[in-house]
Parts: C-alpha cells; structure tokens; sequence
C-alpha cells in the first residue's frame, strides 16, 4: 500500500473548547442558570481562562502546541490569539485534519476534564447534570454535526453523578447517535468509588446493552520524584495505562457484563504482549488462594474480547501485533497535543507499517476499520462522507482521496 492510499481514522484527538460553547450553553440551559454558565475571561497578565463558579481554569500548554516550533513548546501558549485556530474552530480543525490526510476524528475534551469532573465546583447537583447535558448535545450536535461523517462522536460520563444517572446519559446520547462515552480512568481521586466493586454497574449495563464503547484517556497520574524531569512524564504514560489496564482486567467489570467494550487512548501498544503474557501468569500461579475466575478462558482472552488499544507510532507494538491481537489495535494522531506526528501523520506511520511489513489488509485493520467497529457510530456517519467535501491533502492525488471516501463507506456498512 501507498502512503496516499492510507485510510486514517484517529481514536484520540483534543478540543480546546471555543469561547462560542459559552453562547451555546446560554442558550440550551434553564433560565436559572444562564447568568452561571461557563466563560472565556481576558485575566490582566494577557492569558485567557474559562470561568467556572468562581474558579478560572486554563486549556493551554502542551495540549495545544501544534503549528508552533518545537523549540518553543516550553513557553506554552496562554490564549487564544497564540494557538492554532484549528485546536478550537471545527471548520479550521477539518482544514487541519485534511492537510494530515485525516477522515475522521474522535475529539476528547479539555478544561471540563475528562468525565466532566471540573463542572463540580460546589454542591449544586442539578448545575452540573444541566451543563454536563449541555455540554454533550454542544459536541453532537455543533462540533460533530458542523461536518457530518468527520467525526465520532463523544458523550462525558459525568462519573460525578453516580451510576444512575449516567446510565440514563448514555442512553439518552446513544439516542442521538453517539456511541462513545469518556469515563475517568481514577473516579476514587474524587471522592467516587473505583472500579472494583457494583456503584458502576448501571452505567456498565447502559454500555452493555447499547453498544457504547466505555473510553479512558491516559491510565492515570503516578507519583513521581520531587525533582523528575519533565520527560519522565510522557515516557511513563503507557506504562501507566498498562497499570490501570491491570486494574480494570482483575476486576469484576468484563466477566459480569460480556458484551461491554473497552478503549484505552493515548497508551500505546507496545507493552500489551508482556502484560498479556503476565496476566496468564499471574492467573496460573495465584488464583487457587486469590480466588481469581475467569471461566474457562485465560485473562489475556478476555483482555482480547473487552479492550480496544491505540497508537500514535508504536513500531514495536505492529511488529507483536498477533500477541495483542490485531483487530484490537487502532490509530490515533493526538492532534493537538505535543507528541501528534501532525502533520507529517501519514508518513511517519507508514514508514513505521513498511519497517515491521503489515499487509495491507491489516492496514486497513489498524488504520481505520477496528475503530469503525469499535465505535459503532461510525456506522452512519461515515457512510455519509461520500457526501462530504474530498479528504484531501494538496500532495494527495485525487484518486486516493476516492479510495478514503469511498473504503470509509464500505466500512460502515461492515462494522
């Protein structure tokens, strides 16, 4: 396979949330709390913050350094007049998405964090059910619906609010097309129960029985040396998720609701083989005192049947790609964070795919088809990108963008 003939499908890509979600919520929540929703604000130092409840909360830094030399990323932007505009305007991030040779995209938020968690500032419950609501309906209908086909599309949990009422959320967004909901990966950090016990059964079953992929972004925050180095933290990120991944695979998640699918974003693939290959171990050698039960399957199987990885260039992860399984292995750009190979993505991962030989069919596996069957939402909106504008980058001949559009159809219908 070409380099233009990729067909690239991202499964973790960033908002920063534009100053217009403010209008938005103004106009979509009950009249008792226009006056409170959230805000962009000018501080006096030149930085620009949202303003939540009191508390302003900033959406800069690395998360949004794309187009700006790497040499400068230490001095990170601090507004909106210093980012690149596709980081927040969805017309300028398809521009964005389309130099890279992008079809479509699944965009994580920012400052509201990652399950809605920085909508609570106090202990008005229904103020956050309202803006979390708002929220949601603000990312399906504007930021997706702006450009139908180009996105998947992705629901905050509000784990804040318990179960119960998640479950009704993610019934309430699958309605509306949206079969992808970002959980936290560590609820215990704010005053939740974890993962190991019923609180999350509801919002388990919800997915369960609707087809909605549970999300995780980035396994959590390990405690680090008083005087480690900034390049310790984005080393350690996928070992962290191999952590929480641990943590998820023991629990009693997977064997109480089988059909529930999984993904684990920006963690990387290459230390799945070993963890797998430890988990059987760990199964073999310590569930006759731990009272570990699996069936009559080995945990790495269940691993296999559950959770969705990703990768942004992971040469050592394709290269043991069948003892992670390679239809549980898809792609992510990271756009606009620090480490997105945009907008070189196309052929910093083919260079990657020709070094470990992938067939094409199992590039087309990674690339994009694994995420359009992991995230059935893709089932319609992809289909409609036959409609759309041509995904095209100005060094990709037009036949390829065809091939990108038309495959991506095919694809919906399969998955």
């Amino acid at each position: 396979m070409r380099t233009e003939d990729l067909i690239l499908v991202s499964v973790d890509d960033h908002i920063v949330e534009p100053p217009s979600l403010a209008d938005y919520l103004k106009d979509h929540v009950p009249a008792k709390y226009k006056e409170r929703v959230p805000r962009v604000i000018r501080r006096d130092n030149g930085t620009d913050a949202w303003l939540i409840e009191g508390q302003e909360i900033a959406s800069f830094g690395l998360n949004a350094v794309q187009g700006r030399p790497r040499e400068s990323w230490g001095a990170d932007p601090a507004s909106f007049d210093q980012v690149r505009p596709g980081t927040f305007d969805v017309h300028e991030r398809i521009r964005d998405m389309n130099v890279n040779g992008v079809l479509a995209s699944l965009n994580f938020p920012s400052w509201p964090g990652l399950g809605g968690q920085f909508f609570v500032q106090n202990d008005d419950t229904e103020f956050v059910e309202v803006m979390i609501r708002a929220y949601n309906d603000w990312h399906i209908d504007e930021w997706c619906g702006a450009h139908p086909g180009r996105f998947i599309p992705l629901a905050l949990s509000g784990f804040v609010l318990g179960d119960e009422w998640m479950a009704g959320e993610i019934a309430r967004v699958a309605e509306k097309g949206c079969h992808a909901v970002s959980f936290h990966s560590e609820p215990h950090r704010f005053s939740a129960a974890d993962y190991h016990g019923p609180e999350w059964d509801r919002a388990w079953q919800a997915c369960n029985d609707l087809g909605t992929v549970a999300v995780f972004h980035f396994g959590g925050f390990p405690n680090f040396m008083p005087r480690t180095p900034f390049s310790v933290i984005p080393h350690a990120m996928p070992f962290q998720t191999a952590i929480f991944a641990a943590d998820l695979l023991w629990s009693p998640i997977m064997q109480k609701f089988p059909k529930l699918k999984m993904s684990l974003a920006e963690g990387g693939i290459g230390w799945v083989p070993y963890f797998l290959e430890k988990a059987d171990f760990v199964y073999d050698h310590h569930r006759a005192w731990t009272g570990a039960d699996f069936g009559d399957k080995l945990p790495s199987q269940v691993f296999r049947e559950h959770v969705q990885t990703c990768f942004i260039d992971d040469s050592t992860g394709l290269r043991n790609r069948q003892q992670i399984g390679v239809d549980t292995i898809t792609w992510e750009a990271d756009y606009p964070h620090s480490d997105s190979t945009w907008p070189e993505s196309p052929e910093v991962l083919m260079k990657s795919l020709e070094e470990v030989g992938l067939p094409d069919n199992e590039i087309d596996m990674v690339t994009w088809e694994n995420a359009c069957r992991c995230t059935s939402s893709t089932r319609s909106s992809t289909a409609r990108v036959r409609s759309a504008p041509s995904v095209r980058c100005g060094r990709r001949r037009p036949t390829s963008t065809r091939r990108r559009a038309s495959t991506a159809g095919s694809a919906s219908k399969r998955s």
